[in-house]
């Protein structure tokens, strides 16, 4: 296994279960810190990708933020971070990343949106609209990365055992959260990492495109 593999936000949560799912699985790593890679600075992010010493061939868009915010409610200023985070920066990776790949002729991207993509609570607007548009992204990019066996696709997480689901619901919304989805709980990182890892490996040669809702059902209710 020569392939090397970019996780942006490895430090916790589901981009750290990805992390531990690609080091067994013989993948090179690259998981920046943020003083490495700030994903709100774009000149950061060209001058990162700029000074990597060996081509990518796996790029898994995972950092985000989620600050909540209602209408009439909203800072801009934290919106704005949110769009550069999980929008932007994973478009400017993909832009300048997908050369290399496009030279190789092998390439495979995944990008975690969210199932606030598809669905809606109280005071997610921007985190919504900034994972709907990486949808839409996931689906242009599929198309025009194709010819070079470059293979784009996002997963969708429902409620994830993770600290952003703590610090966004409490214990109790937690527990009642539970009740309502249809396989009785939450999902651990390393069963999202799973499915990412398959989007992301050689063993995935035909899916593309493609958003996955990976919500123990909760999108269905």
């Amino acid at each position: 296994m020569n392939k090397t593999a970019l996780i942006t936000g490895a430090s916790r949560g589901i981009g750290k279960a990805c992390a531990i799912k690609f080091a067994n699985e013989g993948y090179h790593l690259l998981t920046p810190t943020r003083t490495e890679l700030d994903l709100i600075d774009r000149n950061s992010i060209e001058t990162y990708v700029a000074g990597l010493a060996q081509p990518v061939q796996v790029l898994i868009n995972n950092a985000g933020i989620n600050p909540l915010g209602t209408i009439g409610n909203i800072n801009y200023s934290d919106a704005d971070n949110l769009m550069n985070i999980n929008f932007w920066a994973p478009v400017i990776l993909t832009e300048m990343l997908s050369a290399g790949m496009k030279d190789e002729r092998y390439g495979r991207i995944v990008n975690i949106s969210s199932i606030w993509s598809g669905v809606t609570k109280a005071g997610r607007s921007m985190y919504g609209a900034s994972k709907a548009a990486i949808n839409a992204f996931t689906k242009t990019s599929a198309v025009e990365l194709a010819p070079y066996n470059i293979l784009v696709n996002a997963v969708a997480p429902g409620y994830v055992n993770t600290e952003l689901t703590k610090t966004n619901n409490t214990p109790e919304q937690i527990e009642q959260i539970k009740s309502h989805l249809p396989v009785g709980r939450l999902a651990e990182p390393a069963e999202i990492a799973e499915l990412i890892f398959f989007l992301a490996s050689e063993k995935n040669t035909f899916v593309t495109g493609q958003t996955i809702f990976a919500d123990g059902g909760y999108s269905l209710l």
